[in-house]
């Protein structure tokens, strides 16, 4: 089992909302295409991604730090040619996939945010904190 250290926006002592399925583990190959969903933050509709790096799912919102735009050049294609950074498509701005924080570019000392994940029986679940919650179905 592997987890973001990350907690999203969970307050201290506040219970772990229950997880929510994201995708099957095999939809995420190491340093590959990101798995893209829907979310939304302070009740907003936003987009959300996991990818594989170093046989670790990462998941943050598709939103980057320098500018509030999605960050994937094609869908789903968020890694840098080197598949070694997560670059912003629109002003280049780079981070490490291990933790979100700014290695390059425009975002200064900004950082991604982390959404919480988990990785068991095959499948990949994201955990919902306060402030980033499923899209409720009709």
């Amino acid at each position: 089992m592997t987890m973001n250290d990350a907690t999203a926006g969970q307050a201290a002592g506040e219970p772990a909302a229950a997880p929510e399925p994201v995708c099957a583990s095999a939809d995420i190959a190491e340093r590959g295409r990101a798995w893209v969903w829907d979310v939304l933050e302070y009740g907003r509709p936003a987009r959300a991604f996991v990818l594989r790096f170093d046989g670790t799912p990462r998941a943050y919102l598709n939103r980057c730090a320098h500018v509030p735009a999605e960050m994937d050049w094609q869908p789903g294609e968020f890694l840098d040619a080197g598949q070694r950074w997560i670059l912003c498509s629109i002003h280049g701005a780079a981070y490490e996939p291990a933790d979100g924080r700014c290695v390059g570019g425009p975002c200064g000392r900004g950082r991604l945010v982390a959404l919480q994940v988990e990785e068991r029986d095959g499948r990949v679940y994201w955990y919902p904190s306060r402030d980033i919650r499923p899209v409720p179905f009709d």
